[in-house]
Protein backbone atom coordinates (compact mmCIF):
# COMPACT_ATOMS: atom_id res chain seq x y z
CA UNK A 1 0.00 0.00 0.00
CA UNK A 2 1.61 3.27 -1.01
CA UNK A 3 0.79 6.20 1.38
CA UNK A 4 0.15 9.46 0.32
CA UNK A 5 1.40 11.93 3.67
CA UNK A 6 1.35 15.81 4.76
CA UNK A 7 2.31 17.43 7.28
CA UNK A 8 -0.88 18.38 9.77
CA UNK A 9 0.54 20.58 12.45
CA UNK A 10 2.73 23.11 11.06
CA UNK A 11 0.97 26.44 12.15
CA UNK A 12 4.31 28.31 11.04
CA UNK A 13 4.03 26.98 7.29
CA UNK A 14 1.56 27.25 4.65
CA UNK A 15 1.19 26.23 1.27
CA UNK A 16 -1.17 29.16 -0.41
CA UNK A 17 -1.35 28.29 -4.07
CA UNK A 18 0.90 26.29 -6.77
CA UNK A 19 0.56 26.00 -10.76
CA UNK A 20 2.00 27.10 -13.54
CA UNK A 21 5.78 25.85 -12.32
CA UNK A 22 5.57 28.21 -9.46
CA UNK A 23 4.44 28.34 -5.61
CA UNK A 24 3.23 30.76 -3.06
CA UNK A 25 4.27 29.75 0.53
CA UNK A 26 4.25 31.40 3.77
CA UNK A 27 6.95 30.88 5.99
CA UNK A 28 6.07 32.66 9.97
CA UNK A 29 4.33 36.46 8.40
CA UNK A 30 6.19 36.29 4.83
CA UNK A 31 5.04 35.01 1.87
CA UNK A 32 7.12 34.05 -0.60
CA UNK A 33 6.76 32.94 -4.66
CA UNK A 34 9.44 30.54 -5.79
CA UNK A 35 9.75 28.34 -8.71
CA UNK A 36 7.81 25.00 -8.60
CA UNK A 37 8.68 22.53 -11.13
CA UNK A 38 6.07 20.01 -10.26
CA UNK A 39 3.66 22.27 -10.49
CA UNK A 40 2.61 22.14 -13.78
CA UNK A 41 -1.46 22.43 -13.71
CA UNK A 42 -2.85 25.88 -13.78
CA UNK A 43 -2.85 28.31 -10.52
CA UNK A 44 -5.64 27.98 -8.05
CA UNK A 45 -5.74 31.59 -7.24
CA UNK A 46 -5.21 34.65 -9.99
CA UNK A 47 -2.30 36.74 -10.88
CA UNK A 48 -3.88 39.42 -9.31
CA UNK A 49 -3.53 37.66 -6.07
CA UNK A 50 -0.10 36.31 -6.37
CA UNK A 51 1.23 39.72 -6.71
CA UNK A 52 -1.41 41.29 -4.05
CA UNK A 53 -0.53 38.58 -1.58
CA UNK A 54 3.47 38.37 -1.67
CA UNK A 55 5.99 40.27 -0.11
CA UNK A 56 9.18 38.02 -2.01
CA UNK A 57 9.52 36.97 -5.19
CA UNK A 58 12.63 34.61 -6.63
CA UNK A 59 13.61 35.58 -10.05
CA UNK A 60 16.04 32.73 -11.55
CA UNK A 61 18.49 33.81 -13.87
CA UNK A 62 19.44 30.24 -14.41
CA UNK A 63 17.72 26.94 -13.42
CA UNK A 64 20.13 27.16 -10.16
CA UNK A 65 20.60 30.45 -9.67
CA UNK A 66 18.60 33.97 -9.65
CA UNK A 67 17.41 37.14 -7.11
CA UNK A 68 14.75 37.48 -4.70
CA UNK A 69 12.93 40.74 -5.12
CA UNK A 70 11.16 42.35 -1.99
CA UNK A 71 8.36 44.81 -2.60
CA UNK A 72 9.39 46.29 0.47
CA UNK A 73 13.12 47.24 1.09
CA UNK A 74 13.07 46.83 4.90
CA UNK A 75 11.67 42.95 4.46
CA UNK A 76 14.41 41.28 6.62
CA UNK A 77 16.65 38.88 4.57
CA UNK A 78 16.66 36.30 7.60
CA UNK A 79 13.43 35.44 9.91
CA UNK A 80 12.55 32.40 12.40
CA UNK A 81 9.75 29.93 12.41
CA UNK A 82 9.15 27.13 14.48
CA UNK A 83 7.55 23.68 14.33
CA UNK A 84 5.98 21.59 17.14
CA UNK A 85 4.38 18.65 17.41
CA UNK A 86 3.26 16.61 20.75
CA UNK A 87 6.41 15.69 21.54
CA UNK A 88 8.98 18.40 20.52
CA UNK A 89 9.79 22.40 19.23
CA UNK A 90 12.12 23.18 17.14
CA UNK A 91 13.33 26.37 15.87
CA UNK A 92 14.71 27.23 12.73
CA UNK A 93 16.41 30.19 10.98
CA UNK A 94 15.73 30.95 7.47
CA UNK A 95 17.26 32.89 4.79
CA UNK A 96 17.02 34.11 1.31
CA UNK A 97 19.31 32.08 -0.25
CA UNK A 98 20.63 32.87 -4.36
CA UNK A 99 19.59 29.46 -5.51
CA UNK A 100 15.92 29.69 -4.34
CA UNK A 101 16.01 27.60 -1.19
CA UNK A 102 15.36 29.29 2.81
CA UNK A 103 16.68 26.72 4.67
CA UNK A 104 13.40 24.32 5.34
CA UNK A 105 11.99 21.37 3.40
CA UNK A 106 8.42 21.37 4.68
CA UNK A 107 7.33 18.50 3.40
CA UNK A 108 9.61 17.04 6.29
CA UNK A 109 7.70 17.83 9.18
CA UNK A 110 6.03 14.22 8.57
CA UNK A 111 8.83 12.83 8.73
CA UNK A 112 9.88 14.70 11.70
CA UNK A 113 7.01 13.19 13.88
CA UNK A 114 7.99 9.34 12.90
CA UNK A 115 11.31 10.40 13.97
CA UNK A 116 10.09 11.95 17.49
CA UNK A 117 7.83 8.83 17.88
CA UNK A 118 10.45 6.46 17.01
CA UNK A 119 13.03 8.12 19.48
CA UNK A 120 10.83 7.82 22.65
CA UNK A 121 10.19 4.11 22.00
CA UNK A 122 13.63 3.38 23.35
CA UNK A 123 12.38 3.51 27.15
CA UNK A 124 15.83 2.08 28.68
CA UNK A 125 18.34 3.37 26.55
CA UNK A 126 19.42 6.83 24.48
CA UNK A 127 18.65 5.84 20.99
CA UNK A 128 21.91 6.78 18.83
CA UNK A 129 21.00 8.46 15.45
CA UNK A 130 22.72 8.94 12.32
CA UNK A 131 21.13 11.75 9.73
CA UNK A 132 23.25 11.97 6.41
CA UNK A 133 22.76 14.37 3.71
CA UNK A 134 21.41 16.69 6.82
CA UNK A 135 21.24 19.98 5.67
CA UNK A 136 20.17 22.70 8.04
CA UNK A 137 19.44 19.87 10.51
CA UNK A 138 15.56 19.63 10.56
CA UNK A 139 15.57 15.84 11.30
CA UNK A 140 18.74 16.08 13.63
CA UNK A 141 16.97 18.58 15.79
CA UNK A 142 13.87 16.44 16.31
CA UNK A 143 15.74 13.73 17.20
CA UNK A 144 17.65 15.59 19.15
CA UNK A 145 14.89 17.05 20.84
CA UNK A 146 13.01 13.77 22.08
CA UNK A 147 16.48 12.78 23.71
CA UNK A 148 18.69 11.16 21.03
CA UNK A 149 22.30 10.94 20.67
CA UNK A 150 22.67 12.20 17.25
CA UNK A 151 24.97 12.60 14.52
CA UNK A 152 24.55 15.04 11.91
CA UNK A 153 26.56 14.53 8.21
CA UNK A 154 26.48 16.92 5.62
CA UNK A 155 29.36 17.86 3.24
CA UNK A 156 29.11 21.46 3.00
CA UNK A 157 30.19 23.65 5.97
CA UNK A 158 28.24 26.52 5.99
CA UNK A 159 24.97 24.36 6.16
CA UNK A 160 26.35 22.37 9.07
CA UNK A 161 26.90 25.68 10.72
CA UNK A 162 23.44 26.84 9.35
CA UNK A 163 22.38 23.27 11.47
CA UNK A 164 24.23 24.52 14.59
CA UNK A 165 22.37 27.78 14.70
CA UNK A 166 19.34 25.92 14.59
CA UNK A 167 20.49 23.53 17.45
CA UNK A 168 21.42 27.03 19.58
CA UNK A 169 18.01 28.62 18.80
CA UNK A 170 15.98 25.23 19.46
CA UNK A 171 17.99 25.67 23.09
CA UNK A 172 19.56 22.05 22.70
CA UNK A 173 23.09 20.70 22.68
CA UNK A 174 25.63 18.34 21.71
CA UNK A 175 24.77 17.50 18.54
CA UNK A 176 27.74 15.89 17.06
CA UNK A 177 28.72 17.85 13.53
CA UNK A 178 30.42 16.18 10.59
CA UNK A 179 31.70 17.58 7.83
CA UNK A 180 31.97 14.80 5.41
CA UNK A 181 30.97 12.47 1.96
CA UNK A 182 28.23 10.65 3.54
CA UNK A 183 29.29 7.54 1.81
CA UNK A 184 32.88 7.51 3.02
CA UNK A 185 31.65 8.38 6.49
CA UNK A 186 29.29 5.46 6.61
CA UNK A 187 32.20 2.73 5.46
CA UNK A 188 34.23 4.26 8.24
CA UNK A 189 31.70 3.39 10.99
CA UNK A 190 31.05 0.13 9.62
CA UNK A 191 34.79 -0.59 9.99
CA UNK A 192 34.80 1.16 13.69
CA UNK A 193 32.12 -1.43 14.49
CA UNK A 194 29.52 1.27 15.22
CA UNK A 195 25.93 0.63 15.38
CA UNK A 196 22.65 3.36 15.37
CA UNK A 197 18.79 2.58 16.09
CA UNK A 198 17.97 5.38 13.79
CA UNK A 199 19.00 6.56 10.62
CA UNK A 200 17.97 9.36 7.75
CA UNK A 201 18.72 9.53 4.53
CA UNK A 202 17.72 12.32 2.42
CA UNK A 203 20.33 12.40 -0.51
CA UNK A 204 20.27 14.80 -3.31
CA UNK A 205 19.76 13.97 -7.03
CA UNK A 206 23.54 15.14 -7.45
CA UNK A 207 25.85 16.51 -4.96
CA UNK A 208 29.90 16.73 -3.91
CA UNK A 209 31.46 15.82 -0.88
CA UNK A 210 34.05 18.31 0.58
CA UNK A 211 37.00 16.61 -1.60
CA UNK A 212 35.10 16.60 -4.36
CA UNK A 213 33.83 13.41 -4.28
CA UNK A 214 31.30 13.01 -6.66
CA UNK A 215 27.39 11.60 -5.77
CA UNK A 216 24.66 10.71 -8.44
CA UNK A 217 21.67 9.08 -6.98
CA UNK A 218 21.33 6.26 -9.43
CA UNK A 219 24.53 5.70 -9.57
CA UNK A 220 25.02 5.72 -5.73
CA UNK A 221 21.73 5.26 -3.64
CA UNK A 222 22.38 1.46 -3.83
CA UNK A 223 25.92 0.99 -2.64
CA UNK A 224 24.98 3.70 0.32
CA UNK A 225 21.80 1.34 1.34
CA UNK A 226 23.66 -1.61 1.20
CA UNK A 227 26.66 -0.14 3.18
CA UNK A 228 24.13 2.06 5.83
CA UNK A 229 22.32 -1.04 6.84
CA UNK A 230 25.30 -2.81 8.39
CA UNK A 231 24.77 0.16 11.05
CA UNK A 232 21.80 -0.42 12.15
CA UNK A 233 21.51 -2.19 15.78
CA UNK A 234 19.36 -4.87 17.12
CA UNK A 235 16.48 -2.37 17.64
CA UNK A 236 16.05 0.01 14.97
CA UNK A 237 14.11 2.53 12.51
CA UNK A 238 15.60 3.61 9.14
CA UNK A 239 13.87 6.90 7.28
CA UNK A 240 15.37 6.64 3.15
CA UNK A 241 13.55 10.30 1.51
CA UNK A 242 14.07 11.87 -1.66
CA UNK A 243 12.87 14.06 -4.36
CA UNK A 244 14.45 13.39 -7.86
CA UNK A 245 12.11 13.29 -10.67
CA UNK A 246 12.92 9.65 -11.54
CA UNK A 247 12.24 7.95 -8.50
CA UNK A 248 9.04 6.28 -6.99
CA UNK A 249 7.73 4.57 -4.14
CA UNK A 250 7.80 1.47 -5.68
CA UNK A 251 12.04 2.13 -6.25
CA UNK A 252 12.29 2.78 -2.62
CA UNK A 253 10.18 -0.14 -1.71
CA UNK A 254 12.86 -2.02 -3.48
CA UNK A 255 15.60 -0.82 -2.66
CA UNK A 256 15.14 -1.10 1.38
CA UNK A 257 13.91 -5.20 0.72
CA UNK A 258 16.95 -5.48 -1.68
CA UNK A 259 19.31 -4.48 0.82
CA UNK A 260 17.53 -4.99 4.07
CA UNK A 261 15.22 -8.11 3.38
CA UNK A 262 14.17 -8.87 7.02
CA UNK A 263 12.70 -5.02 7.08
CA UNK A 264 9.85 -4.84 9.39
CA UNK A 265 7.06 -2.72 9.29
CA UNK A 266 7.72 -1.20 6.48
CA UNK A 267 5.60 1.68 4.44
CA UNK A 268 5.87 3.60 1.51
CA UNK A 269 4.43 6.70 -0.36
CA UNK A 270 5.04 10.44 -1.38
CA UNK A 271 5.16 13.24 0.68
CA UNK A 272 2.71 16.02 -0.40
CA UNK A 273 2.19 19.35 0.11
CA UNK A 274 -1.36 20.73 1.07
CA UNK A 275 -2.51 24.03 -0.48
CA UNK A 276 -5.00 25.98 0.83
CA UNK A 277 -6.46 26.62 -2.48
CA UNK A 278 -7.51 22.93 -2.84
CA UNK A 279 -4.65 21.27 -5.52
CA UNK A 280 -1.75 18.67 -3.14
CA UNK A 281 2.15 19.91 -4.50
CA UNK A 282 3.97 16.28 -4.95
CA UNK A 283 7.55 16.67 -3.18
CA UNK A 284 9.35 13.32 -2.94
CA UNK A 285 9.15 9.92 -2.47
CA UNK A 286 9.90 7.74 1.16
CA UNK A 287 10.59 4.38 3.01
CA UNK A 288 10.47 3.48 6.17
CA UNK A 289 10.72 0.49 8.56
CA UNK A 290 10.83 -0.36 12.20
CA UNK A 291 11.87 -2.91 15.11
Amino acid sequence: MIHLLSPQHFDDYELIDCGNFEKMERFGDLILIRPEPQAVWDKGLTETEWTKRHHIRFRGRSATSGEWVKKKSDTPDRWHISYKNKEVCIQFRLALTSFKHVGIFPEQAVNWDYITKQVKRFKNQQAKVLNLFAYTGGASLAARAAGADVTHVDSIKQVVTWANENQALSKLDNIRWVIDDALKFVKREIKRGKKYNGIILDPPAYGHGPNGEKWKLEDSIQEMMHDVVKLLDEEHFLILNTYSLGFSSVIVENLIRSSFPNAENLETGELYLQATSGCKLPLGVFGKFYK
